[in-house]
């Protein structure tokens, strides 16, 4: 039997949270870090940590997904949203999908230079394919409530996750045929990130206790839990090697979600590093469930039809809910990839009310976090 041999990662210049979204075949690893200044992508090649910030960023970088040849995409925040990026030979290029009109955020690239993510405009959330700067639309069939891509390999085959109204569901796409994703353990909804060129898939499932990554090989699911990990585990990137990066949760956090009513943070939501007083992330959710209002630690009571305003990034916060969690970046070396979906499924257990911490959901892509 496989042992699992976890090891952290912890980005040097980090003073709050650091987390692993991506992996290649030479073990090179991107994702991201938080200090004081903001929030930072990076490249963990060799022992050697290097910082990387899109120089059209001004709320944070991520990077999230890196193939052999060092390509790397990701995205960043800045005054007029959520954009992708392209970093190839120390040049960086923004990625937009003509059809966005809200957010574009880019998560995996194979060995051909594709591309995968989503982006939102008004019909809602889409998964694209970028090949070569052609965009293609991306929409699992059984999709209601949105569709998001994490994850390509070097066939084109394809993992990320969809929503409609019996929740959250990860899909594999292979020649324009989607195959729904459930781990039998999940309650609460699964998500598909990373895919190998061996068809190896690593993503994470929610069930009543809380969030676990998982390995889907050879039509087996493989539970994955960090041991080091007080709540929650994902799972978020896979290598040929069968190597797996991802993070895990202990800690104290606040997220936060802007109103649908506020056009500069709508359908945004933040997580707020409690005891190092930073914001770790913000991703565009679109309109999600219902609104929840602050009514003191571990209660919460629900109001209206939208949730209340996180008004600005570093700003006044009315409302959301408070989580305990902090992250890890862990890499797991054995068995056999904003953020995302993650919240969504903690959203989907807090409409029980009084209960908070570990076994809530809320949102989609930790990609990437």
């Amino acid at each position: 039997m496989p042992v699992n041999v976890y090891t952290t990662l912890d980005d040097p210049s980090a003073t709050g949270t650091t987390g692993a979204l991506g992996i290649n075949g030479t073990g090179q690893i991107v994702g991201f870090y938080t200090n004081a200044s903001g929030t930072h992508g990076f490249l963990k090649s060799g022992g050697t940590y290097t910082t990387l910030d899109d120089p059209s960023a001004t709320m944070g970088t991520y990077a999230s997904g890196i193939n052999g040849v060092g390509q790397i995409a990701g995205y960043y925040f800045n005054g007029t949203g959520e954009h992708g990026f392209l970093l190839s030979g120390g040049t960086y290029t923004t990625l937009d999908d003509p059809l966005a009109t809200i957010a574009t955020e880019a998560f995996g690239i194979n060995a051909s230079g594709q591309i995968v993510g989503y982006y939102s405009n008004a019909s809602g959330a889409h998964g694209f394919l970028d090949s070569n700067g052609v965009y293609a639309t991306l929409d699992d069939p059984s999709a209601t409530q949105g569709t998001y891509a994490y994850g390509i390999n070097a066939a084109g085959q394809i993992v990320g996750y969809y929503q409609n109204a019996s929740g959250l569901h990860g899909f594999f796409e292979s020649g324009g045929s989607y195959t729904t994703l459930d781990d039998p353990l999940a309650s609460q909804g699964t998500v598909a990130v990373g895919i190998n060129d061996m068809g190896q898939i690593v993503g994470y499932y929610g069930d009543s206790i809380g969030i676990h990554g998982f390995l889907y090989s050879g039509g087996t699911y493989t539970t994955l839990d960090d041991p080091l990990a007080s709540s929650n585990t994902y799972a978020l990137g896979i290598n040929a090697s069968g190597q797996i990066v991802g993070f895990y949760q202990n800690g104290s956090d606040l997220i936060l979600r802007g109103s649908n009513t506020s056009p500069a943070v709508a359908g945004q939501y933040e997580i707020y590093d409690i005891g190092n007083n930073a914001i770790l992330a913000g991703y565009s959710l679109g309109q999600v469930g219902t609104d929840w209002q602050f009514a003191g630690l571990g209660r919460f009571r629900q109001r209206h039809h939208r949730h209340d305003v996180a008004q600005q990034r570093h700003g006044c916060v009315r409302g959301l809910r408070h989580q305990q969690q902090q992250y890890h970046q862990r890499r797991i070396v054995g068995h056999g990839r904003i953020e995302l979906a993650a919240r969504r499924l903690r959203r989907l257990q807090s409409r029980r009310h009084d209960r908070h911490g570990a076994a809530q959901f809320q949102h989609r892509r930790v990609p990437g976090l």
